[in-house]
């Protein structure tokens, strides 16, 4: 075969050959301009995700959530906590409230009379003074007025200070509110329909408006209207007969 066969013959082989390549790079173009034509983008490759992606998002709201929690937790365990020492206080202090009422009022029992007493013990001093002079000078008189003189005194503190006040009974209707009667006796026609204190024994008492201790007297009873009658109408007959 000649030189220029052969040549002829690459030639035709090469060619063959390029029309396939042409072919392959005219398709791209053109399915590229028929997508272009008809509107619609071509798919684009999404990219792959690791294995586990999706769980994070997940664990993380749960941890969030796990952290909310315990939060409030740790803020209700401190309100609680604080509810409680507060409780405890309010009780140790109504314990203590008690404790101390209790011995106030044991201490007003003991001490109420103090006051009295303070006021009392000048009179005891005078009481002293008295026997001692009495004793000096062997005299009743000075004894006499040194005593009716503290019995003044007593009477005039109890009364001021502390509403005391002695009530006269002697001569008085008999009133069983104020007098305790120890004794009777029978009266005259001439005494009255009405019982009349005749003897005071010991005498009453008031504090304020209130009797502490009621009068122990003798009470005179008003005479039976019977025998004041019969007397009466007795005399009228004897002045009678003696006509």
């Amino acid at each position: 075969m000649s030189t220029k066969h052969q040549e002829t013959h690459a030639e035709a082989k090469t060619g063959l050959e390029a029309e396939p390549l042409a072919e392959a790079s005219e398709s791209p173009m053109k399915a590229k301009g028929e997508s272009a034509e008809s509107g619609t983008e071509p798919a684009e490759a999404q990219p792959t995700r690791p294995e586990g992606a999706e769980a994070e998002p997940e664990t993380s709201e749960e941890d969030s959530r796990l952290s909310k929690l315990e939060a409030e937790l740790a803020k209700v365990r401190e309100e609680l906590s604080s509810v409680n020492d507060k409780y405890l206080r309010k009780l140790a202090e109504d314990a203590n409230f008690r404790k101390r009422m209790i011995r106030e009022k044991e201490d007003g029992q003991r001490f109420a009379v103090s006051a009295l007493l303070c006021d009392l013990i000048p009179v005891l001093d005078d009481f002293d003074r008295a026997i001692g002079s009495a004793e000096t000078q062997k005299d009743y008189a000075v004894l006499h007025d040194g005593v009716l003189l503290i019995r003044r005194q007593l009477g005039s503190v109890l009364e001021s200070k502390y509403g005391l006040s002695r009530f006269e009974s002697l001569g008085k209707p008999f009133d069983p509110n104020h007098h305790e009667a120890v004794a009777m006796e029978r009266g005259a026609p001439e005494d009255g329909d009405e019982a009349i204190v005749a003897e005071e024994f010991l005498p009453g008492y008031g504090l304020h408006d209130r009797i502490v201790r009621t009068a122990k007297v003798r009470v005179r009873m008003p005479a039976p209207r019977e025998a004041a009658s019969g007397a009466q109408g007795g005399a009228p007959d004897e002045k009678q007969d003696t006509n």
